[in-house]
Parts: C-alpha cells; sequence; structure tokens
C-alpha cells in the first residue's frame, strides 16, 4: 500500500482497491460497525458463506490482513477445543464455503483470487480486496503526516480525517466482540478513531466550532474520560462565547476522571480552565 495519498486520490481511494487508488477491488468488505461485503457491486448474502465457521474463518482472514498463518495456527485461534482431525478437517470445510461464497463461478481446482495459500500457510489477497480497515489506516497516517510537513498541508488532513472518520462506522466485527484474536485490533482502531476524531475536531475550531462540538460529543460518547476531547469542547464553546457550558464541561471532566480512575484532570485541562475562569473577571 502507498505510505501517502493526496486530495485527488481521496475519492479513488474510498472507492477503489487500496493498493491501486483508482482501480474496482472486485471484493469490497466492511468490518467497522458490523461484517458486510459486496463482490462486483453486489452484497454477498450472510446465507451464501453457507456455515458459522465460514465467516468466522473469513473474519480472523481480515484481521490477520497481509499476516499468513500456518491452518494449525489457525484453528488453533479459532476452535482450540478441536482435535488435530477435527480441526483439520473443519478447516477445508469452512475455507471451501469462502471460496464458494466469494467464487461461486471459479473453476475447480483454479486458485482461489481472495483466500491464497503460501505452503501450509493461509491469508488474503489484499490485492484484490477493498477493506475498510487498510483504507482507515492509511487516511489517518496520511492526515497526520500532512500535519508534519513544513508547512502543514491542513486542507489534506482534513479531507483525509473526516474521510477515515466516514469509514468508522462502530467497532471492528461486533459480531466477534467476545473473541480473543478481535479484541487487539478493535481496540487499536477505536483508539485510532477517537485520536482521528479529536484532532479533526481541534483543526476545524475556527472555521466549523459546531461541528468540533459534535465530533468531541462522538468521541465522549465512546469513551467518557477521553481528555483531550474535553479540552477541545471547552475551547469550541468558548468561541461560540458560551462561557457557562465550557465551565461546565471541565466538570464533567473532572467527575469522569475521578469515577473512573480517581485521578484529577491534567494540568493543561486545569491551566484551560483557570483561563476560562480568568475570562470572566
Amino acid at each position: 500500500m502507498p505510505g501517502s495519498i493526496s486530495l485527488a486520490t481521496i475519492d479513488d481511494l474510498l472507492e477503489g482497491n487500496p493498493a491501486y487508488p483508482g482501480s474496482e477491488a472486485p471484493l469490497r468488505v466492511q468490518t467497522l460497525g458490523g461484517f458486510r461485503s459486496w463482490r462486483d457491486g453486489d452484497e454477498i448474502a450472510p446465507t451464501a458463506w453457507g456455515r458459522e465457521k465460514a465467516t468466522h474463518l473469513f473474519q480472523f482472514f481480515l484481521t490477520l490482513r497481509r499476516r499468513y498463518l500456518h491452518k494449525e495456527q489457525i484453528v488453533d485461534r479459532l476452535w482450540p477445543d478441536l482435535d488435530m482431525d477435527r480441526g483439520d478437517r473443519d478447516f477445508k470445510v469452512a475455507l471451501n464455503s469462502i471460496n464458494k461464497a466469494l467464487e461461486p463461478d471459479r473453476q475447480a481446482w483454479s486458485e482461489a483470487q481472495f483466500v491464497r495459500r503460501h505452503g501450509l500457510a493461509y491469508g488474503l489477497n489484499l490485492e484484490a480486496v477493498w477493506l475498510d480497515t487498510e483504507v482507515f489506516d492509511l487516511l489517518s497516517a496520511t492526515g497526520n503526516q500532512a500535519l508534519l510537513q513544513t508547512p502543514p498541508d491542513r486542507d489534506l488532513a482534513v479531507r483525509c480525517f473526516e474521510a477515515a472518520i466516514g469509514l468508522y462506522h462502530g467497532d471492528f466485527l461486533p459480531e466477534r466482540r467476545y473473541e480473543d484474536w478481535s479484541s487487539a485490533e478493535r481496540e487499536r482502531l477505536q483508539v485510532l478513531a477517537l485520536n482521528t476524531m479529536t484532532e479533526l475536531a481541534e483543526l476545524l475550531l475556527e472555521q466549523a466550532p459546531l461541528e468540533s462540538l459534535r465530533l468531541t460529543q462522538r468521541v465522549l460518547a465512546i469513551d467518557p474520560v477521553w481528555e483531550d476531547a474535553y479540552r477541545v469542547q471547552m475551547r469550541a464553546f468558548m468561541s461560540q462565547q458560551n462561557r457557562p457550558l465550557a465551565l461546565r464541561t471541565y466538570e464533567r471532566c473532572v467527575a469522569a476522571l475521578a469515577e473512573e480512575f480517581d485521578v484529577p484532570p491534567l494540568p493543561e485541562t486545569t491551566a484551560l480552565y483557570r483561563k476560562i475562569m480568568a475570562a470572566g473577571d
């Protein structure tokens, strides 16, 4: 995947394959906020997968993304209670169901397009898949890189962050919320989403303070102790000449941190509060 993109390629990236912005990927997959998939523009019905273990296995491949794992490692991660023979049989049946769902017209014994085998290791062929988490990562990274340029490219950062947030419909594979193998990726993507929303809210403070407020409210609905969002929200209220709500935001921050961690706000949050208090004198 390319390390950065431009304003001109963002729309292409949202529509095509992240490896080749502007091209059409034959398979499009959503994992953020719920699992859905489309083959050549047509949604694949949940019944097409045939069995739960097929969906389970494909979602595991989506979590691995560009990594390949040995079949025995995959079985051990997904179905640790199965013995070797039963695990091997269930893996083969599930993989066959995946290939039928994704490539119903594929000729027998021809190489599968989307799930590939390297020796005894299996993984996803992302050259042929548009995957929302891949695009979300790339957009967020490019936005951050744009802010590190000299001078910062704020327009590119804002557009990247807006596009990334537009992809974040919710938790990664919420259907697998209680699976150990999905938890680390879910937490990583949530933290990245919260950082991206907060960064965008700060970038929009002067030109669109109401959007900054909406973004910080979304952040705090997901994580009520995300302290950076409270500071941006306080500043957004002050830009609207609403000092009482700015002060109330600080009070909510104090209460949330005390309840969750029994700690006070960071010095920079308290310093902002004191500055707002002094503005009313």
